[in-house]
Protein backbone atom coordinates (compact mmCIF):
# COMPACT_ATOMS: atom_id res chain seq x y z
CA UNK A 1 0.00 0.00 0.00
CA UNK A 2 1.89 3.27 -1.42
CA UNK A 3 1.67 6.59 0.42
CA UNK A 4 0.05 7.86 -2.39
CA UNK A 5 -3.06 5.83 -2.95
CA UNK A 6 -3.58 6.02 1.31
CA UNK A 7 -6.10 8.16 1.87
CA UNK A 8 -7.95 7.21 -1.27
CA UNK A 9 -7.75 3.47 -0.13
CA UNK A 10 -9.67 4.40 3.24
CA UNK A 11 -12.39 6.53 1.68
CA UNK A 12 -12.96 4.30 -0.82
CA UNK A 13 -13.44 1.34 1.94
CA UNK A 14 -14.89 3.80 4.17
CA UNK A 15 -17.76 4.44 1.56
CA UNK A 16 -18.25 1.07 0.67
CA UNK A 17 -18.66 -0.07 4.02
CA UNK A 18 -21.10 3.00 4.90
CA UNK A 19 -23.15 2.20 1.18
CA UNK A 20 -23.90 -1.74 2.20
CA UNK A 21 -24.80 -0.98 5.69
CA UNK A 22 -26.20 2.17 6.35
CA UNK A 23 -25.88 4.37 9.67
CA UNK A 24 -22.14 3.82 11.53
CA UNK A 25 -22.07 3.44 15.00
CA UNK A 26 -19.84 5.17 17.43
CA UNK A 27 -17.98 2.20 19.39
CA UNK A 28 -15.81 -0.63 17.67
CA UNK A 29 -14.66 -3.98 19.26
CA UNK A 30 -11.72 -6.00 17.84
CA UNK A 31 -12.82 -9.82 19.36
CA UNK A 32 -9.37 -11.08 19.61
CA UNK A 33 -8.95 -14.23 21.45
CA UNK A 34 -10.82 -14.25 24.36
CA UNK A 35 -13.76 -12.18 22.68
CA UNK A 36 -14.68 -14.60 20.32
CA UNK A 37 -18.27 -15.55 22.49
CA UNK A 38 -18.94 -11.92 22.42
CA UNK A 39 -20.37 -11.84 18.96
CA UNK A 40 -23.45 -14.74 19.73
CA UNK A 41 -24.19 -11.61 22.06
CA UNK A 42 -24.84 -9.22 19.22
CA UNK A 43 -28.15 -8.87 17.38
CA UNK A 44 -26.77 -8.53 14.02
CA UNK A 45 -27.56 -6.12 11.45
CA UNK A 46 -25.04 -7.13 9.11
CA UNK A 47 -22.22 -9.22 8.59
CA UNK A 48 -19.56 -8.28 5.80
CA UNK A 49 -16.72 -11.08 4.55
CA UNK A 50 -13.24 -9.55 5.06
CA UNK A 51 -12.99 -10.79 1.14
CA UNK A 52 -15.82 -8.78 -0.16
CA UNK A 53 -14.45 -5.18 1.34
CA UNK A 54 -12.28 -3.41 -0.66
CA UNK A 55 -8.18 -3.02 0.46
CA UNK A 56 -8.88 -5.15 3.30
CA UNK A 57 -6.56 -8.02 4.17
CA UNK A 58 -8.30 -11.66 4.79
CA UNK A 59 -7.52 -13.27 7.84
CA UNK A 60 -5.29 -15.97 8.15
CA UNK A 61 -5.17 -17.55 11.77
CA UNK A 62 -6.87 -20.59 13.02
CA UNK A 63 -9.57 -19.53 15.31
CA UNK A 64 -10.32 -16.43 13.93
CA UNK A 65 -13.18 -15.64 11.69
CA UNK A 66 -12.85 -12.79 9.14
CA UNK A 67 -15.79 -10.56 8.74
CA UNK A 68 -16.81 -7.37 9.73
CA UNK A 69 -20.40 -7.29 11.97
CA UNK A 70 -22.46 -4.52 12.51
CA UNK A 71 -25.44 -4.76 15.16
CA UNK A 72 -26.51 -3.75 18.62
CA UNK A 73 -24.74 -5.02 21.87
CA UNK A 74 -27.60 -4.30 24.76
CA UNK A 75 -28.44 -0.99 24.40
CA UNK A 76 -25.52 0.09 21.74
CA UNK A 77 -25.30 0.02 18.29
CA UNK A 78 -21.24 -1.42 17.59
CA UNK A 79 -19.28 -2.22 15.08
CA UNK A 80 -17.13 -5.71 15.37
CA UNK A 81 -13.85 -7.06 13.62
CA UNK A 82 -14.12 -10.91 14.12
CA UNK A 83 -10.89 -11.80 13.17
CA UNK A 84 -7.71 -9.53 13.01
CA UNK A 85 -4.48 -8.87 11.27
CA UNK A 86 -1.31 -9.57 12.66
CA UNK A 87 2.36 -8.09 11.66
CA UNK A 88 3.96 -12.13 11.98
CA UNK A 89 1.02 -12.92 9.25
CA UNK A 90 3.43 -10.99 6.33
CA UNK A 91 1.36 -8.14 6.80
CA UNK A 92 3.12 -4.36 6.63
CA UNK A 93 2.05 -2.55 9.69
CA UNK A 94 -0.29 -0.12 7.34
CA UNK A 95 -1.88 -3.33 6.51
CA UNK A 96 -2.61 -4.97 9.80
CA UNK A 97 -4.09 -1.36 11.09
CA UNK A 98 -5.78 -0.37 7.95
CA UNK A 99 -9.31 -1.42 9.73
CA UNK A 100 -8.99 1.28 12.43
CA UNK A 101 -7.84 3.65 9.90
CA UNK A 102 -11.29 3.18 7.97
CA UNK A 103 -13.02 2.97 11.32
CA UNK A 104 -12.23 6.57 12.49
CA UNK A 105 -13.19 7.57 8.69
CA UNK A 106 -16.49 5.78 9.64
CA UNK A 107 -16.41 7.97 12.44
CA UNK A 108 -15.63 5.35 15.44
CA UNK A 109 -15.06 7.22 18.89
CA UNK A 110 -14.27 4.70 21.05
CA UNK A 111 -12.36 1.09 20.38
CA UNK A 112 -12.22 -1.76 22.60
CA UNK A 113 -9.66 -4.45 22.12
CA UNK A 114 -8.90 -7.86 23.67
CA UNK A 115 -5.83 -10.64 22.93
CA UNK A 116 -4.30 -13.46 24.32
CA UNK A 117 -1.17 -13.08 26.49
CA UNK A 118 1.21 -14.83 28.14
CA UNK A 119 1.88 -13.63 31.85
CA UNK A 120 4.94 -12.78 33.61
CA UNK A 121 3.62 -11.11 37.02
CA UNK A 122 4.30 -13.89 39.88
CA UNK A 123 0.69 -12.88 40.90
CA UNK A 124 -1.17 -13.77 37.72
CA UNK A 125 -2.79 -17.73 36.82
CA UNK A 126 -3.70 -19.39 33.76
CA UNK A 127 -7.03 -17.98 32.35
CA UNK A 128 -6.84 -14.43 34.69
CA UNK A 129 -7.91 -10.93 32.77
CA UNK A 130 -5.76 -8.15 32.79
CA UNK A 131 -7.28 -4.81 32.18
CA UNK A 132 -4.02 -3.18 29.68
CA UNK A 133 -3.17 0.27 31.43
CA UNK A 134 -0.03 0.71 29.36
CA UNK A 135 2.56 -0.97 26.72
CA UNK A 136 6.00 -1.02 25.50
CA UNK A 137 6.30 -1.51 22.07
CA UNK A 138 9.05 -4.13 21.15
CA UNK A 139 7.59 -4.83 17.14
CA UNK A 140 10.20 -3.95 14.81
CA UNK A 141 8.33 -1.37 12.83
CA UNK A 142 5.57 1.27 13.26
CA UNK A 143 2.62 1.93 11.81
CA UNK A 144 3.00 5.88 11.90
CA UNK A 145 6.15 5.46 9.74
CA UNK A 146 6.36 7.49 6.41
CA UNK A 147 4.65 10.28 5.47
CA UNK A 148 2.01 11.62 8.21
CA UNK A 149 -1.32 12.81 6.90
CA UNK A 150 -2.92 15.50 8.91
CA UNK A 151 -6.27 14.44 8.16
CA UNK A 152 -5.23 10.67 9.84
CA UNK A 153 -3.63 12.70 12.89
CA UNK A 154 -0.66 14.64 14.32
CA UNK A 155 3.15 13.44 12.95
CA UNK A 156 4.14 12.70 17.21
CA UNK A 157 1.45 11.59 18.95
CA UNK A 158 1.54 11.15 22.51
CA UNK A 159 0.74 8.08 24.12
CA UNK A 160 0.90 8.83 27.88
CA UNK A 161 -2.75 8.07 28.23
CA UNK A 162 -2.88 5.14 25.45
CA UNK A 163 -5.68 3.65 27.73
CA UNK A 164 -8.55 5.59 28.50
CA UNK A 165 -8.18 6.34 32.62
CA UNK A 166 -11.96 6.49 32.73
CA UNK A 167 -13.03 3.16 31.11
CA UNK A 168 -9.90 1.58 33.22
CA UNK A 169 -11.75 2.39 35.91
CA UNK A 170 -15.44 2.01 34.95
CA UNK A 171 -13.89 -1.46 34.64
CA UNK A 172 -12.28 -1.96 37.96
CA UNK A 173 -16.37 -1.03 39.40
CA UNK A 174 -17.76 -3.68 37.16
CA UNK A 175 -15.37 -6.22 38.27
CA UNK A 176 -15.76 -5.53 42.01
CA UNK A 177 -19.04 -5.30 41.65
CA UNK A 178 -19.50 -8.59 40.39
CA UNK A 179 -16.90 -10.00 42.59
CA UNK A 180 -14.42 -10.96 39.51
CA UNK A 181 -10.87 -11.47 39.66
CA UNK A 182 -9.49 -8.49 37.25
CA UNK A 183 -5.85 -7.97 37.23
CA UNK A 184 -3.88 -5.09 36.06
CA UNK A 185 -0.44 -4.53 33.78
CA UNK A 186 1.75 -3.68 31.00
CA UNK A 187 1.42 -5.35 28.23
CA UNK A 188 4.52 -6.26 25.67
CA UNK A 189 3.97 -6.27 21.96
CA UNK A 190 6.57 -8.29 20.30
CA UNK A 191 6.24 -9.44 16.83
CA UNK A 192 6.27 -13.22 17.00
CA UNK A 193 5.15 -16.03 15.93
CA UNK A 194 7.25 -17.76 18.23
CA UNK A 195 6.42 -18.07 21.76
CA UNK A 196 8.80 -16.40 24.19
CA UNK A 197 11.78 -18.04 25.66
CA UNK A 198 12.73 -18.26 29.59
CA UNK A 199 15.13 -15.30 29.17
CA UNK A 200 13.02 -13.24 27.24
CA UNK A 201 10.11 -13.96 29.45
CA UNK A 202 12.74 -13.03 32.08
CA UNK A 203 13.65 -9.77 30.21
CA UNK A 204 10.15 -8.16 29.55
CA UNK A 205 9.23 -9.16 33.02
CA UNK A 206 12.54 -6.66 34.34
CA UNK A 207 11.90 -3.96 31.69
CA UNK A 208 8.01 -3.24 33.28
CA UNK A 209 5.93 -5.75 31.74
CA UNK A 210 3.34 -7.73 32.97
CA UNK A 211 2.01 -9.72 30.19
CA UNK A 212 3.35 -10.58 26.40
CA UNK A 213 1.62 -10.87 23.15
CA UNK A 214 1.79 -10.36 19.26
CA UNK A 215 -0.91 -7.71 18.78
CA UNK A 216 -2.90 -4.92 19.62
CA UNK A 217 -0.37 -2.29 20.30
CA UNK A 218 -0.09 -1.54 16.05
CA UNK A 219 -3.70 -0.87 16.63
CA UNK A 220 -3.79 1.06 19.70
CA UNK A 221 -1.49 3.51 18.40
CA UNK A 222 -3.50 4.04 15.28
CA UNK A 223 -6.28 4.40 17.05
CA UNK A 224 -4.84 7.25 19.61
CA UNK A 225 -3.58 8.75 16.37
CA UNK A 226 -6.68 9.19 15.12
CA UNK A 227 -7.93 10.56 18.65
CA UNK A 228 -10.27 7.65 19.65
CA UNK A 229 -10.43 6.27 23.11
CA UNK A 230 -9.15 2.48 23.68
CA UNK A 231 -9.41 0.03 26.21
CA UNK A 232 -7.82 -3.23 25.64
CA UNK A 233 -7.77 -6.06 27.95
CA UNK A 234 -5.75 -9.56 27.69
CA UNK A 235 -6.99 -13.27 28.61
CA UNK A 236 -3.44 -14.74 30.15
CA UNK A 237 -3.22 -18.14 28.44
CA UNK A 238 0.29 -19.44 29.44
CA UNK A 239 2.81 -18.39 31.93
CA UNK A 240 6.77 -17.40 31.46
CA UNK A 241 9.11 -15.67 33.96
CA UNK A 242 11.42 -15.94 37.03
CA UNK A 243 10.90 -20.17 38.38
CA UNK A 244 8.48 -20.67 35.93
CA UNK A 245 8.99 -22.99 33.03
CA UNK A 246 6.95 -21.96 29.86
CA UNK A 247 5.63 -25.03 27.59
CA UNK A 248 2.53 -23.48 25.57
CA UNK A 249 0.96 -24.66 21.95
CA UNK A 250 -1.63 -23.05 20.23
CA UNK A 251 -4.41 -25.25 21.23
CA UNK A 252 -3.21 -24.32 25.32
CA UNK A 253 -4.20 -21.27 24.58
CA UNK A 254 -7.21 -21.16 22.82
CA UNK A 255 -8.04 -23.72 25.85
CA UNK A 256 -7.37 -21.60 28.00
CA UNK A 257 -8.99 -18.59 26.50
CA UNK A 258 -12.30 -20.54 26.01
CA UNK A 259 -12.42 -20.80 29.71
CA UNK A 260 -12.34 -16.79 30.41
CA UNK A 261 -14.07 -16.21 27.71
CA UNK A 262 -17.72 -15.83 29.63
CA UNK A 263 -16.35 -14.00 31.97
CA UNK A 264 -14.48 -11.26 29.49
CA UNK A 265 -17.74 -11.29 27.16
CA UNK A 266 -19.43 -10.32 30.87
CA UNK A 267 -17.25 -7.35 31.38
CA UNK A 268 -16.44 -6.36 28.29
CA UNK A 269 -20.45 -5.88 27.37
CA UNK A 270 -21.28 -4.14 30.25
CA UNK A 271 -18.38 -1.61 30.14
CA UNK A 272 -19.77 -1.16 26.77
CA UNK A 273 -23.36 -0.70 27.71
CA UNK A 274 -22.25 1.68 30.92
CA UNK A 275 -19.94 3.84 28.83
CA UNK A 276 -21.13 7.39 27.84
CA UNK A 277 -19.29 8.75 24.90
CA UNK A 278 -17.20 11.50 25.26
Amino acid sequence: MHDINWLERITTTANYIRNRVGDMPRTAIILGTGLGELANHIEIKMALPYEEIPNFPISTVEGHKGQLIFGTLGNKYIMAMQGRFHYYEGYSMKESTFPVRVMKELGVKTLFVSNAAGGMNPNFKVGDLMIITDHINLFPDHPLRGKNFAELGPRFPAMNDAYSPRLIQKAREIAQANNIRLMEGVYVGTQGPTFETPAEYRFFYRIGGDAVGMSTIPEVIVARHGGMEVFGMSVITDLGGEGIAPDVSHEEVQNAAAKAEPIMTFIMKELINQFNEL
